[in-house]
C-alpha cells in the first residue's frame, strides 16, 4: 500500500486521492496554506488523516515564521492554527490535532523559538506513528465482531487512505483477514466523490480482499437479499451520547441495517469523539459546492439553472449503532457513560 501522508525534508507529501485509482500522483506541500488547500480540496480526506495533515500543517507553518521573539512567534503560530482549524468544520480530529500542537508549543516555550519549532515537527511525526498504531489496535478489537465468511458493507472510505495508515473500518476488515477469516466487502460507491468506488475498492484490491462495488441506492436490496452480515463505517465526529457524523448517506444505511436486523458498527479513534457536545444536533455539517453534484467526470450532468445541495455529512443517531470500536476496546449501548469511562481510563 502507498503512504497516505509523510513528512519529508521539511515538506508534507501526500497522495492525491482525487486521482485514484487511475493515477498515483503526489502533492508536495511547502507551506501551511498548501496543506489547507489540500484538505479543502479533498487531496487528503478522512478524519484521522486530516488530523495528521493539520498537525503537519502547524509544524510547517511554524518553520516558516521568521522571528526569534517568542511573543511574536506565538501570535503568528496562533493565527496559523486558526486558519487550519477552519479548513473543514465537521471532522473532530482536525481541531483536536491543532489543539494538541498548541499544547506542545506551550510546553516547549522555555526552549525558545528554535526549540518550539523542532518539538512541533517531532510531534507531528509522532502523531502519524500513533495513528497507525491506534488503527491496528482498533482492528484487533473489532475483528472479533466478524465471523468467518462475513459479508461486510462499508460506506465511504475508512481505510489506510482515510488515516495515517491501516484504516479504521477497513482496518477491522484487514485484521479479520489477518486472523484467518474469509471476509467479503461490499463498497457503496458513495456519491458524489465516489470514495467507495474509487478508494475502498482500490485498497481492497491491493490487499487481495474480495470487494464488490454497489450503487448507493442498492444497499437495501442487498440487505433484503440476505447478502450483508454486518455494516462497518468510520466517523468524522462522535458526540457524547454516541451520535455519529459520517459521510452523507451513512444515516440511510444505518436505518436499513436496523430494519433488516444487521449489526451496524462504527470504528473510530478517541480523537474523533467530541465529548464537549451532547448530541449530534450540535455537530456542524459541512456544505460543499454544488458543482460536485452537478458535474460528473468534468462534464455538466444536470440541467442548467437547476440548483443542487451538497451536505458532506449526515448524523446517525446512537439508537441505530450496535457498537463503537475504539483503540481502548468495543463499547455497546448505552454509550454516554461508557464514553466517559474511556476518557477517564487514561
Amino acid at each position: 500500500m502507498v503512504e497516505t501522508i509523510v513528512w519529508k525534508d521539511n515538506q508534507v507529501v501526500m497522495i492525491d486521492q482525487r486521482k485514484l485509482p487511475l493515477q498515483e500522483k503526489y502533492i508536495i506541500c511547502k507551506d501551511y496554506r498548501s496543506v489547507i488547500r489540500a484538505i479543502k480540496n479533498l487531496v487528503i480526506r478522512g478524519a484521522p488523516a486530516i488530523g495528521v495533515a493539520a498537525a503537519m500543517g502547524v509544524a510547517l507553518g511554524a518553520l516558516k515564521i521568521r522571528t526569534s521573539n517568542k511573543e511574536r512567534f506565538r501570535a503568528k503560530l496562533d493565527a496559523i492554527c486558526r486558519d487550519i482549524v477552519q479548513a473543514r468544520p465537521t471532522a473532530a480530529n482536525l481541531a483536536w490535532a491543532v489543539e494538541r500542537m498548541k499544547q506542545v508549543a506551550d510546553q516547549a516555550s522555555r526552549r525558545g523559538v528554535k526549540g518550539v519549532k523542532s518539538r512541533l515537527v517531532k510531534e507531528a511525526q509522532k502523531m502519524l506513528d500513533e495513528d497507525i498504531a491506534i488503527n491496528r489496535r482498533m482492528g484487533r478489537y473489532g475483528q472479533r465482531l466478524l465471523r468467518n465468511g462475513s459479508r461486510v458493507l462499508t460506506h465511504c472510505n475508512a481505510g489506510a487512505l482515510a488515516t495515517g495508515g491501516y484504516g479504521t473500518a477497513l482496518g477491522v476488515v484487514r485484521a479479520a483477514v489477518k486472523a484467518g477469516k474469509r471476509i467479503e466487502v461490499f463498497a457503496d460507491e458513495t456519491r458524489p466523490f465516489l470514495q467507495g468506488a474509487r478508494l475502498t475498492a482500490w485498497e481492497m484490491k491491493e490487499l487481495n480482499i474480495p470487494v464488490t462495488v454497489i450503487t448507493d441506492n442498492s444497499a437495501g436490496y442487498f440487505m433484503q437479499q440476505g447478502r450483508v452480515d454486518a455494516v462497518i463505517v468510520g466517523a468524522d465526529r462522535i458526540a457524547e451520547n454516541g451520535d455519529v457524523a459520517n459521510k452523507i448517506g451513512t444515516y440511510m444505511v444505518a436505518v436499513l441495517a436496523k430494519t433488516h436486523k444487521i449489526p451496524f458498527y462504527v470504528a473510530a479513534p478517541l480523537s474523533t469523539i467530541d465529548a464537549s457536545i451532547k448530541s449530534g444536533k450540535e455537530i456542524p455539517i459541512e456544505q460543499r459546492g454544488e458543482k460536485e453534484v452537478t458535474r460528473f467526470l468534468g462534464r455538466q450532468a444536470t440541467p442548467n439553472g437547476v440548483p443542487a445541495e451538497n451536505p458532506a455529512f449526515d448524523v446517525t443517531p446512537h439508537r441505530y449503532i450496535s457498537a463503537i470500536i475504539t483503540e481502548k476496546g468495543v463499547i455497546t449501548p448505552p454509550f454516554k457513560a461508557k464514553i466517559r469511562r474511556l476518557f477517564a481510563s487514561g
